[in-house]
């Protein structure tokens, strides 16, 4: 299991990061540095909304002023008829003809929509569907308005014929494209056609229905989260099926790498194969972090095939660890099962197997294969370590102390037993007493960029930001020339400058360049597209969070970054369908 610095603990960071602004994401990055945001999302959308009230009135009022008209010609048959081309039928206004309806003037059209939409209202709380449609389409023959389209939809809705609902809230949208009900309607309609262009489509619409509606609805909210994540896991689906497996960022393999005490390669034979001087080869490569050139050779040793049983072993231990890293676990297992069959008394190849049963979610699988790498090696510190990392995960730190520390005693040398032990420490509660171990480590090893950044980690957890600031850039001065360069103390440091000034622009430079050193890591890149969408690039947050997902190693790493890139994607599409609201609000469209 690779140390938290490379996965666990950063990651964690930038997720609760993530999480705290997950309403940025949906709201289009609009709230954030803008004060007046909410102010003009509101008071647009309640102009809007009062221009629809007004005339909703207007429309009552002449409603009741035709009613009280066509009393008073029952009453008075001498009385000219004011609508006489209308041939209006008091009993049946669905009898009208398109002539009839052609050589109406405008007002009478108007009132006769009206009058149909009113006989379609009371068919509808009657739930007689159909014959509500027959009515509001003859008010739309009359005239068409928005309301008679969407109050359409609604019975297509109760019909479930979902596609006739979209088109007539379509419609309905294109008179009035502030219409929250109509796109509440085609939303919901979308969602329940499923499939993933669909579900994109639902989202743009609850989205820009929950932005228009400056978030005063719940449901809304509630629909656009619910929808980001089933198209998300959709979506995660289809690229899960047809991806291949990829060497995942240099800085994450190294990680996982030396979170294993590292091994002699098996010496050559006198007379050595083909196969075992290829082995060499991968082992060489393997050395020199040429890590796609070393899984090459791994793969075609074993297929050339080595000549003792020890050599094979080690090959298939590596294989496995590469297709473990690339969350092949299952096809690791495979390798690791031959290993350890072929070389029993390989104490690494049981602990690698622990790590894939436990990616497996076999943790009892996982301990019996502790278990017997002890019976191999008693004083084995990997073994101390990785399991004290199980229960690191699982939420047991008072075991993950007792794992570590015996693996610190057994190996002292080793030093991320010593920092997960204090990472364990600050876990439990323990935070002075986490504290006080990270400086003594600090005093002990002066030179271990390790150490500074998991210790500004702890600092930045605690909002101690200059003191966080001043560990992580005594960590990047002491990984500048490591190979590859860890670049993940860059992104803490970005992380804490936003957290503590606020300040944008430096953090978004701080990550650029990380990304730039390291183009694969996948925590540089997200941050990055956060700190963008934060600024209101849209553009460019939407290219780094589509990177993000083509990174992410494991499903849920996956459905993170397609959560999010998808939510942008809405932005975008709101910014395209609502220029003015998006003038309004200052964000940039061209950024």
């Amino acid at each position: 299991m690779a140390p938290a610095s490379a996965s666990t603990s950063t990651s964690s960071s930038v997720s609760a990061w993530l999480s705290a602004h997950r309403r940025a994401v949906v709201v289009a990055a609009a709230v954030v540095g803008l004060t007046t945001a909410g102010a003009l999302y509101y008071s647009a959308q309640q102009s809007a909304q009062a221009q629809r009230d007004a005339q909703q009135r207007k429309d009552d009022k002449q409603a009741k002023r035709d009613k009280k008209q066509r009393k008073s010609k029952a009453a008075d048959p001498a009385k000219p008829d004011a609508a006489k081309h209308a041939a209006l039928d008091e009993d049946d206004p669905l009898k009208l003809s398109a002539a009839d309806i052609d050589v109406m003037d405008k007002e009478t059209r108007a009132k006769t929509a009206l009058a149909l939409k009113a006989r379609g209202n009371k068919l509808y709380s009657a739930k007689q569907y159909e014959e509500a449609i027959a009515y509001y389409t003859k008010a739309i023959e009359c005239e068409e308005q928005a309301v008679f389209y969407s109050n359409r939809a609604a019975c297509y809705t109760n019909l479930n014929q979902l596609e006739q609902v979209i088109d007539d809230c379509t419609s309905a949208l294109r008179l009035d494209p502030s219409y929250i009900k109509a796109l509440n309607r085609r939303a919901t309609a979308r969602e329940q056609l499923g499939g993933v262009d669909h579900l994109y489509r639902a989202l743009c619409d609850f989205t820009a229905s929950a932005i228009l509606d400056s978030f005063q609805n719940q449901s809304t909210t509630d629909s656009v989260e619910r929808v980001m994540k089933q198209l998300a896991g959709e979506k995660a689906q289809q690229i899960l099926q047809t991806r291949e497996p990829r060497l995942p960022s240099p800085t994450f393999i190294t990680a996982y790498l030396t979170a294993f005490r590292e091994q002699a390669p098996p010496a050559l034979p006198a007379n050595p194969s083909q196969g075992d001087r290829t082995l060499q080869l991968a082992f060489e490569a393997l050395s020199a972090k040429d890590f796609a050139h070393a899984l090459s050779l791994f793969n075609e040793a074993l297929d050339q095939g080595v000549s003792s049983d020890e050599a094979r072993a080690s090959a298939l231990n590596l294989r496995a660890t590469f297709k473990f890293i690339m969350s092949d676990a299952e096809g690791a297992l495979r390798d690791l099962d031959e290993a350890t069959t072929v070389d029993a008394r390989s104490a690494q190849s049981w602990v690698k197997k622990a790590s894939v049963h436990m990616e497996l979610g076999r943790p009892e699988d996982a301990m019996r294969d502790f278990e017997r790498a002890l019976e191999i090696d008693a004083a084995n510190a990997d073994v101390f370590y990785h399991r004290g990392q199980v229960y690191f995960i699982t939420g047991e730190f008072d075991k993950a102390i007792a794992e570590y520390r015996k693996s610190s005693e057994l190996d002292p040398s080793f030093i991320f037993s010593h920092i997960q032990l204090a990472v364990a420490q600050y876990k439990s509660g323990s935070t002075d007493k986490a504290l006080h171990q990270f400086r003594r480590l600090v005093e002990k090893n002066p030179q271990s960029a390790e150490v500074c950044n998991y210790y500004g980690e702890l600092l930045l957890d605690q909002q101690q930001f200059p003191e966080a600031v001043a560990m992580f850039d005594k960590s990047i001065e002491l990984s500048k020339f490591s190979v590859p360069r860890n670049v993940l103390p860059m992104v803490n440091k970005a992380l804490a400058i936003f957290q503590h000034r606020q300040d944008f622009a430096a953090a978004e430079a701080i990550c650029r360049e990380a990304v730039t050193i390291d183009p694969q890591c996948d925590v540089g890149v997200a941050t990055l597209a956060q700190l963008l969408l934060q600024q209101n690039k849209v553009h460019e947050a939407v290219d780094m969070f589509e990177r993000s997902a083509e990174m992410a190693r494991t499903e849920p790493e996956l459905v993170n970054a397609l959560t999010y890139e998808n939510a942008t994607r809405a932005q975008l599409a709101f910014l395209a369908d609502y220029p003015d609201y998006a003038s309004k609000l200052g964000l940039n469209r061209t950024a």
